[in-house]
């Protein structure tokens, strides 16, 4: 099992934030622009973690090069199904330097954006919050 996916079925926030690389860009399902930053990425993905019910991922495809890796997954939000896949690529070091999400159907990206705009807030109060403190993080 890769190290990423690991992190994330244990809730392990600090170690999904440790292969992070810091100029990291997470592109979401539901907004246009891409966010830049591990600060924010690491705050989106833990406020991703607070909205999803019974998530899980059920494959894993790896790229030929090694730095191109895929993770389907199905989840709730707000009573609503969704299936999705994160796309990841790894830079040099061999931390994420694109995080791309995509989900299905329509209801559950509805419900998804919903629920994360109603943590837009905080997501970014903990991004300014560890940009502030170099290490900070908050599980």
């Amino acid at each position: 099992m890769h190290p990423f996916r690991a992190a994330v079925e244990a809730g392990d926030h600090d170690a999904i934030e440790a292969l992070l690389a810091d100029d990291v860009v997470f592109v979401s399902p539901v907004v246009f622009k891409p966010y830049p930053g591990k600060a924010m990425t690491a705050a989106i993905l833990r406020g991703a973690g607070r909205v999803f019910e019974d998530f899980h991922y059920v494959r894993e495809i790896d790229g030929t090069d090694g730095r191109d890796r895929a993770f389907v997954f199905k989840a709730t939000v707000d009573g609503r199904e969704v299936h999705g896949c994160d796309f990841l690529h790894f830079d040099e070091d061999g931390l994420i330097d694109e995080f791309t999400v995509m989900v299905r159907p329509l209801s559950g990206a509805q419900a998804l954006a919903a629920a994360m705009g109603a943590q837009f807030d905080r997501i970014t109060a903990e991004a300014l919050g560890a940009a502030e403190t170099p290490g900070a993080s908050e599980a």
